[in-house]
């Protein structure tokens, strides 16, 4: 069986467990523990209830991908993945990554998100489908950057640019992570 010869993902999911749980929780007590020391920060029940809930979904998909895992490459797919879009989701909600959080061009994020999820549900987890479905989220951060930039925004198409270009690359990473461990298993 090659299964048996694959590199287990095990050992780097006890690792990574405490990390993301712990992690989880250090990033939601942070604003609490600042709005003590500053007026700058100032959030509401509604705002901790929201970020905690977006953590516990990263959380839950951590450990859907940690459980899906058979080698470190998978593994490190998931996490790249579950990470660049925690980040999306947030600074979206957060400031908006082209103007505010309600101009149009960011309801084109939220398409990139609703095609992951769409790949993930339709590739069962598998490391060949997801990684299908990490390029076709790539194309659609492209196309979401290009509309950005075609609307007329007050936002700097460098600013723009960088963003769309950074997440390109960490969709397509989680795709090669997710290619590696398709042919690892071969």
């Amino acid at each position: 069986m090659a299964s048996d010869t694959l590199p287990s993902a095990a050992p780097w999911v006890r690792r990574l467990r405490p990390l993301a749980w712990g992690g989880a929780a250090a990033l939601l007590l942070a604003p609490w523990v600042a709005m003590r020391f500053t007026g700058e920060v100032v959030w509401t029940i509604s705002d901790f209830a929201l970020f905690g809930a977006l953590l516990l979904v990263a959380c839950v998909a951590f450990e859907t991908v940690a459980r899906a895992a058979r080698g470190p490459a998978y593994l490190a797919a998931g996490v790249v993945a579950i990470g660049a879009a925690f980040l999306l989701v947030w600074a979206n909600l957060a400031v908006g990554i082209v103007e505010g959080p309600e101009h149009p061009a960011n309801r084109m994020q939220a398409g990139v998100l609703l095609v992951g999820i769409a790949g993930a549900l339709l590739a069962r987890l598998r490391p060949r489908g997801m990684a299908r479905t990490l390029v076709a989220m790539a194309a659609m951060q492209a196309v979401a950057g290009g509309v950005a930039l075609w609307m007329d925004t007050r936002e700097p198409a460098a600013f723009v640019l960088a963003f769309t270009g950074l997440y390109v690359a960490a969709w397509l990473l989680s795709a090669a992570l997710f290619r590696k461990a398709a042919d690892a298993r071969r």
